[in-house]
């Protein structure tokens, strides 16, 4: 864990260089990376097969690579019933936060008499990655296929590492009426949705988080099928006053440094003492923690404390740019409305990033590795499409005509001017 101090000289270059160190992913990931999606390509199948049996240690066959629909309703079973409850509970919200985000389609007449204007449509099929290595994740279900089905997406195909599916896995994808899932993982599984393999059809866009080897693959084949975003380490940024409880805060830091390794937690507060109290919570509730060997590498290794005035929170948060910041304070308006880069603000001491995680109701897809900077998390605009409309009559054409022959044999094309000039009378 690094400690800064905003008054000390060395602070402007000290804490940007700290934000600039790279947590991605490494190069030979992505040279095994392009092998696997060149053997997919070529192979189909075949490759699945071996791929699953090299790097997941399981028998995968073309019979048993869809996940057959009693299944799915045989694993929803199992699931505790807290836990399904908790489940439609999450799935309501966010299919209300999500719903209310859809735009309006458009048509007007300009002062011209030119009829334009433009059309939402859903994508046809979208591919979701569920994660199924480290642990069970039924809220990455719902918050990649419950948007989907409110954009009126039509084919939502699912891919998830094979082995025994996680009840609450299964349970997650009822609730968001996913029906077609394939045990297929990794950069394969990318592989797979973007170029077809067998049985699986291919997609549209593929969305949902994964490890670096399936960022890693999702980069290479963007242009092929579109993506929602290159994932990196989850981050969380804590503005908090000294009037917090340093364990919530404490237990908020580590909400993030649990997920990963590489993920980050930094702490912003303007009192030095409550900062003490803050690490000394932390390191005990880390010893009592699950995934305290991942947490505690990613506070050692990636974590930080900067003591500076809260005045300076929002710059300091727009020059991390970070995934997740809460502002624990009385009134967190008056330092969060100065924030531009974020993935997601919470506000005030009883809104931890936990809740957004899962039943907020708004989509815990963010950017991370400072993408906040010029990018959004994921949302119902990331399953539709907008297409523009033109009409002219007689009258609007002639309006728009010198404009287009002018620009057109300006540029040095021809046969665009002629398309224009030739309604005109202008020349054959």
């Amino acid at each position: 864990m690094r400690r800064f101090h905003f008054s000390d000289p060395g602070f402007d270059t000290a804490f940007p260089a700290f934000v600039a160190e790279r947590r991605d992913t490494p190069e030979e990931v992505d040279a095994i990376v392009r092998d696997v999606l060149a053997a997919v390509r070529a192979e189909g199948v075949a490759a699945l097969i071996r791929y699953a049996r090299e790097f997941d240690r399981f028998e995968l066959t073309e019979a048993n690579l869809r996940v057959p629909a009693e299944e799915i309703e045989a694993g929803a079973a199992e699931c505790p019933a807290d836990v399904r409850d908790a489940i439609a509970f999450a799935a309501r919200r966010i299919r209300a936060y999500h719903e209310r985000q859809r735009p309006a389609d458009q048509r007007f007449t300009d002062e011209a008499g030119v009829e334009l204007g433009w059309r939402w449509t859903p994508l046809e099929a979208v591919g979701i990655y569920v994660p199924g290595g480290r642990a069970a994740y039924p809220s990455t279900v719902l918050m990649n296929a419950v948007p989907a089905a409110a954009a009126g997406v039509g084919r939502i195909a699912m891919v998830t590492p094979p082995g025994r599916l996680q009840p609450a896995v299964l349970a997650a994808a009822k609730e968001a009426g996913v029906t077609e899932i394939w045990r297929v993982g990794g950069a394969q599984a990318v592989a797979a949705l973007a170029y077809g393999a067998g049985p699986v059809r291919p997609v549209d866009k593929i969305v949902g988080p994964g490890n670096a080897f399936v960022t890693a693959a999702k980069r290479r084949v963007y242009g092929t099928v579109g993506i929602d975003a290159l994932a990196g380490p989850s981050e969380i940024v804590v503005v908090a006053d000294g009037l917090n409880n340093p364990e919530w805060i404490a237990a908020d830091l580590l909400s993030q440094a649990e997920h990963d390794p590489a993920a980050q937690s930094i702490l912003i507060t303007d009192d030095e003492a409550f900062a003490a109290r803050v690490e000394a919570a932390l390191e005990a509730q880390l010893g009592a923690l699950a995934t305290g060997e991942d947490a505690r590498a990613s506070w050692r290794d990636h974590g930080a404390v900067v003591i500076a005035p809260l005045d300076e929170a929002p710059g300091l948060v727009d020059l991390i740019a970070p995934e997740h910041v809460e502002f624990a304070t009385d009134a967190p308006e008056r330092l969060a409305d100065r924030v531009r880069h974020a993935g997601a603000i919470f506000l005030g001491r009883h809104a931890p990033e936990a809740v957004g995680d899962y039943v907020a109701g708004s989509n815990h897809v963010l950017p991370t590795s400072r993408a906040a900077r010029f990018s959004s998390g994921l949302s119902l605009f990331d399953f539709l499409k907008r297409t523009s409309i033109i009409r002219c009559d007689e009258a609007a054409f002639a309006a728009l005509a010198p404009a287009t022959i002018a620009l057109a044999e300006a540029e040095g094309l021809p046969a665009h001017a002629r398309s224009a000039a030739i309604r005109m009378g202008q020349g054959a």
